[in-house]
This record gives C-alpha cells, structure tokens and sequence, in this order.
C-alpha cells in the first residue's frame, strides 16, 4: 500500500488531507512539526510527502533539505496559504517535487500525488515491478466465454493495433489491458494507466500531453505527460468514454501523427505509443448524441474486446473465489480459511452488480468476518447483503420506525453499496451517482464509513 506523510501545524488541515488519502486506500501518517516529520520519515519511508512552507520552529523549506539529505530520491510536495513565485523556484531547486497553493483542491491533490507514486516507481526494481504486477493481474476462469477473451488477447498482443477494450464497471478491463501490454513486444517498455474520468477537465490536457513552467498556476516546473512517459511503451486510456471532445481532437492528432506539444509550448515531440483504451459506455450511443468523436473512436477501435459481466460467467464464481482465498492467505489476510460447499453455493447465485471486484471484497470480508475455520453458508446470508437466502437487510430497513431514520438508513446502505461496487475509488463513486465529490467525503465522514481491511 502506498505511504504518505502529512506534515503541517494546522490540525485541520492534516485531518483534512488524511481523510482524502485513506479514503483512497493510502496509509497515511501525519507530523505537526518539522522535528516530528523528521523522526517520521525515517521510521515510516514514505513514498510522497506533503510539506506545510510556513511552520514554526523549523519551516518546511528547511524540512525539505534535510529531507531530501536523508532520502536522494524522496518526493516531496510542498503546499502554502502564502504561496510566492520566490518560495515555489526556492522550493523547486531545493529538490521539491511540486508546490501546491491552499485552499487545497481535492482534484488536485490526487493527481499530484499519482503522478509522486510514478516518479517514486520509475526507481524501484524492474524485475520486482514485473513479478508484482505479474501476480497481481492474472485473468481467472473456466468459461467459454472467458476462454475466447484470452484468445483474443493472445492472436492481438503481438501485434501493435490499437485495442478497445469495453465491459461493465469491475469487470477486470485494466486487467485484459495489462494482459495485452506483459505479452507484447512492448513488455519491457511502461505501461501507464490514466483515468480519464478521475481527472479534472481543465487538467486532462496537462496531464496527456505535459506543460511547461508557467504555462498555467501552479505549473512551477516543466512536466512530461503520460504519452511521453509512456514512450517506446503502452498508454491506457480508461474510461475513455468520459474524455472531454476538445481532449478528443488533440488525442487523435497524436494518435495519426506520433506528435505532441506540451501546454505552453512550442515545440514538437514524437512519440511511439501504443494505446489501448476501456469504457463502461455503450460509445455508439455517446456518438448519436454528440459527446463522442466517430473518427476519434474508430482509431481506437481497431481491434474490439468485450469483458464479459460475472453474472454471464457464473461457473468462473468458484475458481475466482478460490484465487482470492489464496491472495489473501499469501498477503497474510489472517489465519487460512476454507469456503465450504454450501456457502460456494450461495456466492455463485448471487448477480454480483460490482462484478469480479465486488466478489473480491465480498471474499475478503468474509474470511476476515466469518467465525470459524471455514466460511459457512449462514455467514454468507449474515455478512453478504442480497444473498440467495432473501433480502435480509431491506426487510431491517423497512423495519425502523420514524420516516427520518429510515432515509439515512436508506442512503446509508446506498452509499456504502456504491462505493463497495467502485473498490472504495470515492472519484468514481461520486461520479457514477451524479454527487460533488466533496459532498460525498461530508456523507462517508457523517455515517463514520470506511473500507473493510
């Protein structure tokens, strides 16, 4: 799990950030002070640091370089209510990753903390980087239907088409792109995933294509964007479909062309990218209404692949089950654990609306919830709402008595199901139900939610 360390004297602001970070599934450490930071970093080694300029005692700049004398490579974000161009260059040459302005945008904030976790992982072990991602992206399963994706994936890897890659939210699309990238001749070069959906459309641009210093707020160093990160390599768009149309139109000049130009400047990279793209939308549709480029889609759709949806493939439930008991034994989940046949039964009946990342939480849950040495069909029906065994939790529902605590009640169950449904990606929970994401934080801080560990 990625690391971070919050360090500054305002307690609000540090229990603001730290909730924005966990949420996100990020284990996070905070410091008051410079010397409390210091004793922190060595002890915690976090992988991005998010550093107050203005503190008493030891101020962030000082911080900064005895930081960055412990840690050659560490990755340290400065932030300020008093930002200057003076402190931002200050800050800059001193080795500072980025500078980043109060009030803080949440946006904002993952971003620049993404693109910290990719500079930190351009510096770890190859080998290591290939043997995780190697466990951790295998594709499961017995079905036909799942047999004929990973042929397709095998008759397409070699090749350098571009792939579409479409399917239901959960279905595995990243892993099929991951699949395509590690059988390529591009195996040794990146693979960069960007979440088109998770970024700000005033961004999406900066973040494609990079920037150089000065061309916007904030931009206090030249940038590289993903295509050019993702030189001699793979670029996976996700969640394409949510791609703004002006974004569209610069995309496909580098897609005909192998060009780019940085925001705010003038001249011309080439890039050899191959790309693949995912969407959870029916792209046609989005043409006839006019949010999607038909020219823009059809070079991205050379080759097409379809992730099936976990209720059409109901005999993968088992074996898929079984990989997650194994995961999770293997990453110390707590003592092993066996599915006996009854509650394998139950699972397998059930439609899985979140699909195969949905059955992985549940099978996590489960074995950490359940009682015994072996998760039991009645666990199941306790611990896994909308089981075979009937609607137990929307009988408890109906059941409270004022009409006001049954709508928390109700939005309660509604949100924790949703953001279960998204792996817990708060981004991409508020954007599927249509809520400001800020308002969103305020409903999951209200109800005391957090992600089953």
């Amino acid at each position: 799990m990625p690391r971070v360390l919050i360090v500054d004297d305002e307690e609000s602001i540090r229990g603001a950030l730290r909730q924005v970070f966990e949420y996100e599934d990020y284990e996070v450490v905070t410091a008051e002070d410079g010397p409390e930071a210091l004793e922190f970093y060595e002890s915690f080694r976090p992988h991005v640091t998010f550093l107050d300029v203005k503190m008493s005692g030891l101020d962030g700049l000082e911080v900064l370089s005895r930081i960055r004398d412990l840690d050659a490579n560490a990755c340290v974000v400065m932030i300020s209510g008093h930002g200057t161009i003076d402190t931002a260059v200050e800050a800059t040459h001193k080795g500072a990753f980025d500078f980043l302005e109060k009030p803080l945008d949440t946006g904002r904030l993952l971003v620049t903390l993404r693109n910290g976790l990719e500079l930190r992982g351009l510096s770890e072990s190859v080998q290591l980087l290939r043997s995780e991602v190697g466990s951790r992206h295998e594709i499961v399963g017995e079905s036909q239907i799942i047999r004929d994706v990973l042929e397709r994936i095998d008759r397409v890897a070699p090749t350098d088409a571009r792939v579409l890659i479409t399917g239901e939210n959960g279905t595995g699309k990243e892993l099929v792109a991951r699949a395509l990238h590690h059988s390529s001749s591009r195996r040794d070069g990146p693979f960069i995933a960007v979440n088109c959906a998770a970024i700000p459309s005033e961004l999406i641009e900066s973040e494609l294509f990079g920037h150089m210093k000065g061309s916007f707020t904030g931009a206090v160093a030249d940038h590289a964007g993903k295509f050019e990160q993702a030189h001699d390599g793979t670029l996976f768009l996700d969640e394409v479909g949510d791609m703004s149309l002006d974004a569209q139109a610069k995309v496909l000049r580098v897609l005909e062309e192998g060009v780019l130009t940085r925001v705010g400047g003038s001249k011309a990279i080439t890039v050899d990218v191959r790309v693949f793209a995912a969407t959870n939308k029916e792209l046609s549709k989005e043409i006839a209404e006019g949010r999607f480029r038909e020219d823009f889609y059809y070079r991205l759709n050379v080759v097409p692949i379809v992730v099936p949806p976990l209720r059409e493939r109901r005999e993968d439930v088992p074996p898929l089950i079984r990989h997650f008991v194994s995961k999770a034994v293997g990453s110390n989940h707590g003592p092993p654990k066996t599915i006996e046949d009854g509650a394998m039964a139950r699972l397998e009946a059930l439609d899985w609306p979140g699909n195969v990342r949905e059955l992985r939480n549940t099978v996590e849950r489960l074995l950490i919830l359940s009682p015994g040495e072996a998760v039991r069909a009645e666990d199941v029906d306790a611990l896994v709402s909308g089981t075979a065994s009937g609607d137990v939790f929307g009988t408890a529902l109906l059941n409270v008595e004022g009409f006001s605590e049954f709508k928390e009640n109700a939005e309660l169950a509604y949100i924790e199901h949703k953001l279960r449904a998204n792996d817990w990606n708060v981004s991409e929970t508020a954007r599927r139900i249509g809520m400001p994401r800020s308002n969103l934080y305020k409903k999951i801080e209200k109800y005391g939610l957090s992600r089953e560990e």
